[in-house]
């Protein structure tokens, strides 16, 4: 019985051409470029203009994955949408997208916040691996801006909209998927909710008044999560691999915030420049960040043959999602396909424990590293709150200085 492999053999995005800078911003609400910038990284994004929606960003994105890996959307088994802001509640956004692809397969919408694209790439190397399909379309897509409160600074400032697809194929070269993990703390479900959007709260008069139908968002345990998150999921997942982040070529992570990525690159000793990272340009897109990232990678080149990438994403309910994958080449020479027979039993052995050696002592330097972090961040905490208080106090009280900001905002 052969074994198979996923391979991602198409890649394709579309952001619609709409840019809302900083700037734009000043002049709708009380804030500017400076303070957004060093508190998150993200100068600009991308907003829908009329007509554009989250399926017909998808069908663009899809059409230019099926175009690079040479496919007729007829070719496709099964196309899984990640996204929670589809256009309709009922039907789902991906049968919209696959009659409009004019694909014949099965279609479904997965909806896990930011992390929905890497949960949706892990579930659909499962259908290539044990053989069930043979090609699957997986998009991130977001139109965020219609659900956000144009008069709330701490969620306004952060989003954008896109979508960003790939396309998985069967095939009997290494790589692809070598470790996943995925998760949820739903104790955390209320850290990210659109209140008045569902079957428990239907929008009404009052609720569409105190925009309750807009995303709300309490910034610090989103924060926290994320932080903790980001180094403890690389961590597992990278060690599930066999390997340190010494053997991780690109890592692409989750684009909300460039303080989340910066931390989580010190608490792994990473190096920045190894690093994609695109949220200065597009903001925070959802389930479209890692898809966008790893597709501008591609087409830069700055994602090559054999390397390990990890995608670590996390998002509201709250979800997290990681994957260590191995891009194959995309062109395959007969010297490629051989099988050097390296797994003698005695080497095989030696090689698993060296591994494991070095695996643990990886996870012992980056749970010293975080501990130190977290002891920095709780030295310095108190001294930040005595600071923060004294100029509200001579401020008279007043909350809307841009101190008092960063506690509605992502810090």
């Amino acid at each position: 019985m052969s074994q198979y492999f996923s391979k991602i053999t198409g890649w394709g995005m579309y952001v619609p051409e709409n840019v809302l800078t900083n700037h734009d911003l000043e002049k709708m609400m009380d804030t500017n470029d400076e303070w957004i910038v060093s508190r998150t990284g993200i100068r600009e994004r991308r907003i829908i203009s009329e007509g554009e929606t989250t399926v017909s960003m998808s069908v663009e994105a899809s059409r230019r994955a099926l175009e690079k890996a040479g496919l007729n959307a007829e070719d496709l088994d099964l196309i899984i949408l990640a996204s929670s802001t589809p256009d309709y509640l009922v039907p789902p956004a991906s049968s919209i997208i696959q009659d409009q692809l004019g694909a014949q397969c099965a279609a479904m919408t997965l909806v896990a916040g930011c992390s929905g694209f890497v949960y949706g790439l892990n579930t659909a190397a499962q259908f290539i691996q044990t053989g069930a399909y043979e090609h699957v379309l997986i998009i991130g897509a977001e139109t965020i801006s219609a659900g956000i409160d144009w008069e709330d600074r701490g969620t306004a400032i952060l989003f954008g909209d896109g979508a960003g697809a790939v396309i998985i194929s069967r095939t009997t070269q290494p790589g692809g998927l070598l470790s996943m993990k995925m998760g949820s703390d739903g104790a955390g479900w209320d850290a990210l909710i659109v209140p008045a959007l569902g079957t428990k709260n239907y929008p009404s008069h009052e609720n569409i008044e105190n925009n309750e139908h807009k995303l709300k968002m309490k910034g610090r345990p989103v924060f926290k999560f994320a932080t903790r998150v980001m180094s403890d999921v690389a961590v597992d997942v990278v060690t599930a691999a066999g390997l340190t982040m010494d053997d991780v070529d690109v890592l692409i992570p989750h684009q909300a915030n460039q303080r989340i990525i910066d931390l989580a690159l010190r608490r792994l000793n990473f190096p920045a420049e190894k690093t994609i990272v695109n949220l200065d340009r597009y903001g925070n897109t959802s389930a479209a960040s890692v898809p966008l990232a790893m597709v501008e990678a591609l087409e830069d080149g700055r994602i090559k043959d054999n390397d390990k990438v990890v995608m670590i994403a996390f998002g509201a309910g709250l979800t997290y999602a990681a994957a260590v994958w191995q891009f194959q080449p995309m062109e395959v020479s007969p010297e490629d396909e051989a099988i050097l027979v390296t797994n003698w039993p005695v080497d095989n052995a030696f090689q698993r424990k060296l591994q494991e050696m070095r695996t643990a002592a990886f996870r012992m330097k980056v749970q010293a590293r975080t501990k130190a972090s977290e002891a920095s961040m709780a030295i310095m905490l108190p001294l930040y709150s005595f600071r923060k208080g004294l100029k509200k106090r001579g401020k008279n009280g007043k909350n809307d200085d841009p101190e008092a900001l960063e506690d509605k905002q992502s810090d």
